[in-house]
């Protein structure tokens, strides 16, 4: 998910909004200007709902923001790198470029989420006492209690023991901790996830089947979410199994072919060296072997034709500040949260010296995961730190198969995460709007002060602290094809 306008840094993080994000906080400003705030205290003039409800609405989503930074800040802390924040029409994404090192910190960085919409509940709602003790009940009050309740049950959804909400990654940390087994740990808190997301689409069912037709269909959406969420979880688990072992210098293309950052664009796509067997190549520096980038060829032809003979491929190349760089004995698993986050979809690959030594890109994966489907087990690589390649038994093998001849990269962020980390959130929809208007009923129900309870939701990080996979999808057809080198 990429911001449509990036609002700035906080705490050192860049926060970019999507623009899908009007779309909800209009709806949230129209149900309580039109809603819950009329049918509480009737008689005020519309533009007072309306600045009250937009204002609620815009503090709706400052605490979503701090629920995102708590989770970004402590993920700092642990050594977690943080691209940024973007909120969108469903929450946030948070992208991540690696992932929690331990179960301890795996447990700092989910934990801290709820803590901080709990804690925003509770000044939400001493603020309303506060408020309505000195000037009397009213539409001030009303707002802020609105705003403690729906964090607190932010904090209370997201607590959930189900990836991929926060209680997910609890899970996760404690099953990790408790096996030492973080595919393993990532399973279990997957299935848990599909779980109560089945859980809550047979209920968004009922409530459609009942006439409650936008709470229902609303509920359905964010099962569906939940349950592809999950199960993307759960196939990064099975990928990190199957590549467990293997380095980068395994898997990678070594001395592939490069671009000086000098050349102009017109020359590159003129130089046979650079047609028809690579859409990327690195850039390198003066000396021809620190890479200083990337370049793609779709970036070299956006530049116009006209102004390609005076473009250098240095002002239009991926920086290398944007490029994942890494060794050539890293190991592949957790290269590829962080090829993911880049966007590019590419690692360089450089020795002690900073030189370039190779490139790893999808289908260098692709390739290196086919032969791992059809070799012998003793003959798969193994380097004392993952678990052992054993045998496979007959469903084993097949298991593996299908893992492995599915796999397709994304460079986007849905439907949980992006190529690096994210945070989704469930928008508290049945919160805001009153039952005559989650039915399309015409009228209004009066239904008195704190009517309208529902189901909520907050950001939640989603494969972020599992090495944000979930933008790798598994798909049925292409990779079988591919044969060992």
């Amino acid at each position: 998910m990429k911001p449509t306008f990036v609002l700035g840094r906080i705490a050192g993080v860049r926060v970019g909004v999507h623009w899908s994000i009007l779309v909800i906080f209009m709806l949230i400003a129209l149900g309580l200007a039109e809603g819950r705030l009329p049918d509480a205290y009737p008689g005020r003039s519309w533009w007072v709902y309306w600045l009250v409800g937009l204002l609620a609405a815009a503090l709706f989503f400052a605490s979503l923001l701090a629920h995102e930074l708590a989770h970004a800040v402590v993920a700092r802390r642990n050594k977690v790198t943080v691209d940024d924040i973007v909120l969108w029409l469903l929450g946030g994404v948070a992208r991540l470029r690696s992932e929690a090192s331990t179960p301890a910190a795996e447990l700092r960085i989910a934990g801290v989420g709820p803590l901080v919409s709990l804690a925003l509940g509770v000044g939400f709602a001493l603020a309303g006492w506060l408020v309505g003790t000195a000037a009397g009940p009213g539409l001030a009050s009303e707002a802020l209690m609105w705003l403690a309740v729906i964090n607190l049950l932010l904090a209370l959804f997201n607590s959930v023991p189900a990836a991929p909400l926060d209680g997910g990654r609890l899970l996760r940390a404690f099953l990790w901790w408790r096996t030492g087994d973080r595919a393993r740990a990532t399973a279990g808190a997957a299935a848990a996830g599909r779980g109560f997301g089945w859980f809550l689409l047979l209920f968004g069912l009922l409530l459609f089947a009942r006439g409650d037709v936008v709470g229902g269909l609303w509920l359905v959406m964010i099962a569906w979410f939940l349950i592809a969420a999950a199960t993307a979880e759960g196939q990064q688990a099975q990928l990190r199994a199957v590549l467990a072992g293997v380095a980068v210098l395994q898997a990678m293309t070594p001395s592939p072919v490069t671009v000086p950052a000098g050349l102009t664009i017109a020359a590159l796509l003129a130089d046979p060296r650079y047609r028809y067997h690579h859409s990327a190549f690195p850039v390198t520096g003066d000396d021809g072997r620190s890479p200083v980038g990337l370049l793609t060829l779709s970036a070299a032809g956006r530049v116009a034709e006209r102004q390609r003979g005076v473009t250098r491929v240095r002002e239009v190349m991926v920086p290398r500040s944007d490029v994942t760089v890494v060794g050539p004995d890293d190991q592949l698993a957790e290269v590829l949260p962080q090829m993911l986050a880049g966007g590019g979809q590419r690692a360089l690959v450089v020795d002690e010296s900073g030189s370039l030594v190779g490139i790893v890109a999808s289908s260098d994966i692709s390739r290196t995961v086919s032969w791992l489907m059809t070799a012998p087990a003793k003959g798969r690589p193994h380097n004392g730190g993952g678990p052992r390649n054993v045998p496979l038994s007959s469903s084993g093998f097949h298991a593996e198969r299908r893992v492995a001849s599915r796999i397709r990269f994304v460079g986007t962020a849905w439907p949980c995460c992006g190529a690096g980390g994210c945070a989704v959130m469930v928008i508290p929809w049945v919160m805001v709007l009153p039952e005559p208007v989650r039915r399309g009923a015409v009228g209004r129900l009066r239904r008195g002060r704190g009517h309208d309870a529902g189901l909520g939701g907050r950001p939640s990080p989603v494969p972020c602290r599992s090495g944000c996979l979930a933008a790798v999808r598994l798909r049925s057809r292409g990779l079988l094809r591919r044969t060992a080198p």
